[in-house]
């Protein structure tokens, strides 16, 4: 890089198709990506950071056109978590995404218009498939993994698919399959979008996207990110002003998802908001290999599992589940719990907790 406080985004263009878990043959796929720190010769210090739910490329360091920091900048570059005087970290964005990578509302070459809902559904086991793709072309010879939330579920599937090839996975606030909980409350995001009147079967890119049922579903999001303790402490029952005494935004927490809401539609492509939720949906190691100790008995990695006392949509007895598996199956894992008012959202903020985990996990 040419100034190491800034990064930008590349693209690279897989040379094959893809055969995707729906059977589908899948060509013409673009990887948005960006690398923080550089490519040792042996080529054995790379690690591939994976983004959660909306997340993009930019994982680090200042993007040259918005100036903003990438949404893991706590955690990647010199001396942090993922020290960049180390190691060579990757982050790309993922298949179906709106980042960059191909997704819904790339140009279909066939006909030349958006895919939008002729976009093949995919999946987990897709999207690290075509990450393989991308680090085969920098040659790689051995990885580690990490990710939080759905970014711990490639993670997860990285250990699981390519079991000789990750040295080290680091699983943080996720879990092998989400509950009914999480999948009802992605089925009612989804649903805000579908029932949207500017949906039009997802041919809305030249006219008016689903702005309405899009920040709702981010509403919904939301609230699964928070927990209850971090919602009173963030707003109890604090109203924006006075009473209205009409059905209008009365309180702080309405205040604060309307507005989650409406920077989240100018950000974010509603057809790739279904296309994702489906495949954190879909992922199920459990019940395509039979049980989680037939998934991960041929892993040769080491894990470090973490997750976060008041996060309940990826709770502790989830990462417990892939802990006891692992102990049962006799590999290298460490597990910790930490302490956190932060919700689901602590993978995001709590870094400094993480750092001192991750870097003594790494080898510091």
């Amino acid at each position: 890089m040419e100034n190491e406080n800034y990064t930008e985004t590349k693209i690279y263009k897989l040379n094959k198709p893809i055969v995707l878990k729906c059977g589908k043959t899948f060509d013409n796929i673009e990887v948005a990506y960006q690398t923080y720190g550089k490519l040792n010769e042996n080529k054995d210090n790379a690690i591939l950071v994976l983004h959660a739910l909306t997340g993009s490329a930019h994982a680090a360091f200042l993007n040259k056109k918005t100036n903003k920091k990438g949404w893991w900048d706590d955690m990647i570059g010199p001396n942090k978590a993922f020290d960049t005087n180390k190691f060579f970290v990757i982050s790309s964005n993922v298949l179906g995404g709106c980042y960059g990578t191909t997704g819904p509302k790339s140009i279909n070459p066939l006909t030349n218009k958006p895919y939008a809902l002729d976009f093949p559904v995919v999946t987990i086991e897709d999207m690290v498939k075509v990450q393989k793709e991308l680090v085969n072309y920098f040659g790689i010879k051995k990885i580690i993994v990490a990710g939080g939330s759905m970014g711990g579920m490639q993670a997860l599937e990285w250990s699981i698919a390519y079991p000789e090839y990750v040295k080290s996975t680091i699983l943080i606030a996720t879990a092998a399959r989400l509950n009914a909980q999480s999948i009802a409350f992605n089925a009612v995001a989804r649903n805000a979008i579908l029932k949207d009147a500017n949906f039009n079967n997802g041919n809305y890119y030249n006219s008016s996207c689903p702005e309405n049922g899009l920040a709702i579903a981010r509403m919904i999001g939301h609230i699964t990110y928070l927990c209850e303790e971090a919602m009173y402490k963030k707003f109890g029952r604090e109203f924006k002003d006075t009473p209205s005494f009409d059905f209008g935004v009365d309180f702080q927490v309405e205040s604060y998802l309307e507005h989650q809401g409406k920077i989240f539609v100018d950000r974010f492509d509603a057809n790739s908001y279904l296309y994702i939720t489906k495949a954190l949906d879909y992922y199920d190691p459990i019940k395509s290999y039979g049980s989680l100790e037939n998934a991960l008995k041929d892993s040769s990695s080491k894990f470090l599992v973490i997750s976060f006392s008041t996060d309940w949509l990826f709770t502790t007895e989830q990462a417990k589940q892939i802990v006891s598996t692992l102990i049962k199956l006799n590999k290298d894992v460490s597990f910790v719990e930490l302490e956190s008012k932060c919700g689901h959202d602590a993978f995001l903020l709590e870094f400094e907790k993480q750092t001192k985990i991750i870097k003594s996990f790494l080898g510091e």
